[in-house]
C-alpha cells in the first residue's frame, strides 16, 4: 500500500511536465558570483540548561547592550515549540571581515567577558551558529504590529541545488505569503551551518498574529487548491524538514 507521502510524490510528478517545467522562469538561490551583496546573518541557537533558563534571559536582558554595541541584532526569541529551553537570534554582517572584526573585538571586551560571558556560559548545554543569506526574492521585512509569534522553518532539500527545486521552493513560499496567511519576514538560504550542505538548505521566518492564528492558517492552507498545488510542486525535492514557534524576547529589536 502507497503511504500518503508516496502518493503526494507521485501526484506532484505529474503535475510538472517537461514543457510547463522549461517554461518556468529559472530562478537562483546560489551565492558564488550570483550573490549581488556581501551582507550575511548569522543565525544563533543556544540551548539551555533546563534550570538556568530564566536565569539565562534575565542576564541576556540586563546585558545584550553590551553586544550590541558591537554589531547589529536583527531579533532575538524564545522557542515555544520545537525546541525545549532554546533561544534563536540573528546577527547580521557587512562581510566577513566585518565579523572577525566584532570577534576580536568581543574577545578584548572586558566588560562583555566579566559581566555576561564568565556568567552565560556555564548555562548553556550547546550552541551553533549557520551563515545565511536572504534569496535574491525576499527582502527582511518587519512584521505589521510588535507582539504575535514568529515560526521559523528550516527545510533540508535534496541534493541537485536551486538549479532543481528553485522554482518549486519560491512557489510554495509565496503561495502562502498572502492576505489571510502569515507575513513572510525573510527566506534564508544557507552558506556555513549543518554538515555544511549549504545551498540546499534553506529557511522561512514567518509572523504570526497569535499562536491560535498560525493553526488556522495552517488548517485554511489544507483547503486551498493554489496553496496545495504549490506545495505539492515542492515536496518532491524535500528531504526534511523542522519547525520552532517563537516568542520575541523584551530586548529584541524584532517583536
Amino acid at each position: 500500500m502507497l503511504t500518503l507521502r508516496s502518493s503526494l510524490l507521485r501526484s506532484a510528478a505529474a503535475l510538472v511536465t517537461p514543457a510547463a517545467a522549461a517554461a518556468q522562469p529559472r530562478v537562483h538561490l546560489s551565492t558564488g558570483p550570483q550573490q549581488k551583496h556581501k551582507t550575511f546573518y548569522e543565525f544563533r541557537t543556544y540551548c539551555i540548561r533546563p534550570d538556568q533558563n530564566a536565569a539565562f534571559l534575565k542576564l541576556t536582558n540586563e546585558k545584550i547592550h553590551l553586544r550590541t554595541a558591537h554589531s547589529e541584532l536583527i531579533g532575538y526569541w524564545s522557542v515555544e515549540y520545537g525546541g525545549l529551553n532554546q533561544v534563536f537570534h540573528i546577527w547580521k554582517y557587512d562581510s566577513y571581515s566585518q565579523r572577525a572584526g566584532v570577534r576580536a573585538a568581543l574577545a578584548q571586551d572586558p566588560s562583555w567577558i566579566s559581566e555576561y560571558i564568565s556568567k552565560a556560559m556555564p548555562m548553556l548545554t550547546s550552541q551553533d551558529n549557520e551563515v545565511t543569506y536572504l534569496v535574491p526574492w525576499s527582502q527582511l521585512q518587519k512584521p505589521p504590529q510588535e507582539g504575535g509569534v514568529y515560526e521559523l522553518i528550516s527545510y533540508q532539500m535534496r541534493p541537485g541545488g536551486p538549479a532543481v527545486w528553485g522554482n518549486a521552493f519560491q512557489a510554495a513560499v509565496t503561495a502562502h505569503d498572502a492576505p489571510g496567511y502569515g507575513k513572510l519576514v525573510g527566506a534564508f538560504h544557507s552558506e556555513f551551518g549543518q554538515l555544511n550542505r549549504g545551498t540546499n538548505r534553506v529557511h522561512t521566518l514567518w509572523w504570526f498574529e497569535s499562536a491560535d492564528q498560525r493553526a488556522e492558517v495552517r488548517h485554511k492552507s489544507h483547503h486551498d487548491a493554489r496553496v496545495v498545488a504549490a506545495v505539492r510542486n515542492s515536496v518532491v525535492h524535500l528531504d526534511s524538514q523542522s519547525n520552532k514557534l517563537m516568542f520575541p524576547c523584551p530586548f529584541s529589536p524584532m517583536k
